[in-house]
Formats: C-alpha cells, structure tokens, sequence
C-alpha cells in the first residue's frame, strides 16, 4: 500500500452534480479541508450527457417544429439547407467545455482541492487515488462521500446488442441518423424520440408494455403516446428484440411486437436506453464494509448515512430520485449537517413532493403523487380536477397541427389539499417550478382558485378548473 500522503476532513468521491455541491457547501461555506477526486469530467452525468446537453438539443427540435409552424402565422420560412448537425454539436460540445471549466474554477475559489484519477475505498476513513500517469496516493479522510452517480446498461442477453449505442454515447454521434430507433419507455428514451422526430429523423420506439412514461399519471401516459402517433413517431408496442445484425453500415434489427412476431426494421442508429445502473465497480466498498441492495445501489437511510461510520452517499449511485437538483439539494443539507452549525444537526432533505419534467415534444410536468397512488393511500377522500384544451398557439394552425395540453389536480380531505399535480403542453416546464412551491407549502384547491388567473395562458387552467 503507497503511504498516506493527503489528509483532509472530508473527502468526496465523485464530481458530478450531487458531490460538487456538497463538497463546495463544506468547504466554501464552513472550512472544511476537502478534497474532491473525478475519475472522468466534471460536472458529471447531468453537464456531460444528461440535461445540459439534452436540453440544448430540445430547443434546437423546438426551433425546428417553429419553423414548420411558423407558416400558419403568415410567414414563408422556407429551408435552404437541412439541420447542420455538425455544426450544432461542435458549438454545444464547446459549450460543455467551458462548464467543465467553470466547474473547476468554482471549486477552487471554494478552496476545494480537486484530483483528477480513480477513487478505491482501503477501510471507512482511507482511500486509494490512480492518477492517470498511474501513481498513486492514499487519502486519510475524516469523513468520505460516495457520490459516484451511474452509468447507462446495454442488455447483454440479446446477440448483437453491442452494435447499438448507449443514452451517454448519443451524445457522441457525428452525423444525424436518418432512420433511428430507440429501446426504452423512461425519460430518455421518450424525450430522445421527440428530439429525433422533430429534427427530421425517421424515429422507431420500442417498448415493453402498450405505454411508455409508466411511473407517471395515467393521464400523462395516454396524452403522450397518443401525441406522439399523431406526430409520426413509429410506437413499437408490447414490444422484444431478439437480435441485432450489422450490414456495412446498416443494422438489422429483429424484434417482435403488437403487430408482427418476426419483424426486421433497417436502421442507421439503435439507442438502448433501457435503464442505469449504479457507479460502483473497483470502488471498494465490500472492503469498507457498505452495504448495497440486490441492483448494486448503496443503501443509506434518511439523513444519506450508510451503514458505515462517517461514510455517507447520495444520488444516483443509491438510486432513490435520480434527478440532478435532488442530488445537489442533498449534497447542500448533508454540508450543512456535517460541518455547520448547531441548528442544522438534523438538516436533510424531504424527498416528497419533487417536481420533475420530461423535456418531450410536449413537455411533460409532475409533481406528487398520481391518481392511482392518491386513491391507494387516501381511498375516497380523494377528489380530482382535470382538463383537456388546444393552447391559443395553435389557433391559427390546422386540427390535424395543434399539439394537446392535459392538466390533472389531485385533491384529498375535505380541505381539497393538492397532493398531485399533473401537465403536458407547451411551457409544462417553467410552468411547474412555481406550482411546485405552492404545493410543497401545502397549497389547498382553494387557494389554487384564490390566485387571480393570468390571461390569456394555458396555467390560468389551473388556477379556474372547476
């Protein structure tokens, strides 16, 4: 074992999202000597292969589909060239660059020292750090965050699958596929099929059961698939795949669904995004002695502790909400638990009520809990208000053109207290993080009703649904 050449109160391993902000609010705020060790980028899933990149690439699908639309309004906008795809991913992937900067810039003016290599737990207060020249140090560390995130699956099971592509490698493509198809009914599978489809791309999307989106509201799920057939996007339903072959540049894909057993559909790109898995591999903690679930996940309890004295993890490596503002609300309260003051000794976060969005093609909004789940735990107390409209947007477009909006409110007791809130429609996004308050602060249908509308929008809906 190399000598330990570092000592630090707190060390954080991993520099995404969730470790950043903890190690940034342990040592920019309380003084904690902290040390922070990334094995690839920093900024980790959410900066590199996740949101940011993602997001530009909806608004980029977004301008396409105005640009179609914009006819309806009066204008001649006609395209003198298709999508420059290139072009597009050199100006984002430079974007994303300086964030990694800006990142790294933001831990040391926060006084946290950052080391580049790959972290392995050696007990609960030492870990080893590989440099990328291959040398090697041993870190004594008082306290030791685990806060590694997670990593795309590609099934193993099926022959062939290695000639598709991971969500994370998507990222990587130089040309625009002309004919897609995409395996999954989470997030990324639905919000990277309305990318694909805006952009002009023959898009497939496989998936398992006769909806996708299925941890949220039912309303949801029929609104989006439905929209979703209106735009084009071929819907593989009840859906398998059984092998993959590869012809020059050219995949066969054969697969089974609700309408053929033996179906063979001739792509440029095939995307698993069939799931993510725990970071943790050669991280060392069955030497450690932490503990993890059945799918690899490390378990920790409320306050994010592990079963480990001082050894304490968050995000997506323990899998309970994988969304990049939970991480860092949890990294922050963790901070302020571990280093600050006395009055936040019980600082943690509530992981009820978190809003989240799918940047589909509607977005897609949700916070709390659905109908079946309100009705499970609340029986009949529960009374639901819901509508279905055209958004003034499309007025001036044709009936097969106009996109829906759906909104679902989710009341229970006699007091109508909104325990779930349910949108999809244009602006589903900006509109939710002001909803999310209310409802986190325990907002009543009443005082939905209290708040004067604002007129003309879609959110007025919500604050006149009768």
């Amino acid at each position: 074992m190399a000598p330990i050449s570092k000592e630090c109160d707190f060390l954080v391993i991993g520099g995404g999202s969730g470790g950043l902000a903890t190690a940034r609010r342990a040592s920019g705020y309380y003084g904690a000597k902290t040390i922070a060790i990334e094995s690839n980028k920093l900024g980790g899933t959410c900066v590199n292969v996740g949101c940011v990149p993602k997001k530009i690439i909806w608004n980029a699908a977004s301008l396409a589909e105005s640009i179609r639309e914009a006819k309806a309004y009066g204008f001649s906008v006609q395209e003198t060239a298709p999508f420059n795809w290139a072009l597009f991913k050199q100006k984002r992937d430079a974007y994303i660059k300086r964030l990694n900067g800006i990142y790294e810039k933001n831990l040391g003016n926060d006084k946290v020292e950052y080391l580049h290599g790959r972290a392995t737990l050696l007990g609960k207060n030492e870990v080893e750090v590989k440099h990328d020249d291959g040398s090697k140090i041993v870190i004594l560390a008082k306290k030791i965050l685990v806060a590694t995130g997670g990593h795309p699956i590609i099934p193993r099971d099926i022959p062939g699958s290695e000639y598709g592509i991971s969500s994370d490698s998507f990222f990587e493509l130089e040309t625009q596929p002309k004919k897609v198809a995409l395996v999954g009914a989470g997030y990324i599978a639905v919000e990277l099929a309305g990318m694909f489809n805006a952009l002009g791309t023959e898009t497939h999307l496989f998936i398992r059961h006769d909806k996708f989106l299925r941890t949220f509201d039912p309303m949801i799920q029929e609104a989006i698939v439905k929209e979703y057939e209106r735009q084009g996007i071929h819907i593989h339903k009840l859906s398998k795949q059984s092998r993959i072959e590869k012809d020059n540049e050219t995949l066969k894909l054969h697969y089974s669904d609700s309408n053929t057993q033996d179906g063979i559909l001739d792509i440029d790109c095939l995307i698993w995004a069939v799931g993510r898995a725990p970071e943790v591999e050669g991280l060392g903690l069955d030497v450690a002695g932490v503990k993890q679930d059945e799918k690899g996940r490390v378990i920790v309890d409320d306050f994010q502790n592990t079963n480990v004295e001082n050894i304490y993890s968050l995000g997506d490596v323990c899998g309970r909400v994988e969304l990049t503002p939970v991480a860092i609300a949890a990294g922050r309260r963790l901070g302020d638990r571990l280093f600050g003051p006395p009055q936040f000794s019980a600082s943690k976060l509530s992981y009820e009520n978190i809003p989240s969005v799918v940047f589909a093609h509607p977005e897609v909004g949700s916070i709390g809990l659905t109908e079946p789940e309100a009705r499970e735990k609340y029986g009949d107390s529960v009374k639901v208000y819901k509508t279905s409209f055209t958004a003034m947007y499309y007025a001036m477009m044709e009936p097969h053109d106009k996109g829906p909006t759906s909104y679902k409110i989710v009341c229970v007791g006699p007091e109508e207290r909104v325990v779930g809130l349910h949108i999809l429609g244009l602006g589903s996004g900006e509109m939710l993080q002001g909803f999310g308050v209310a409802i986190k602060m325990g907002a009543t249908k009443a005082d939905f009703d209290n708040c004067v509308a604002i007129h003309p929008t879609s959110a007025e809906e919500l604050v006149t649904m009768k």
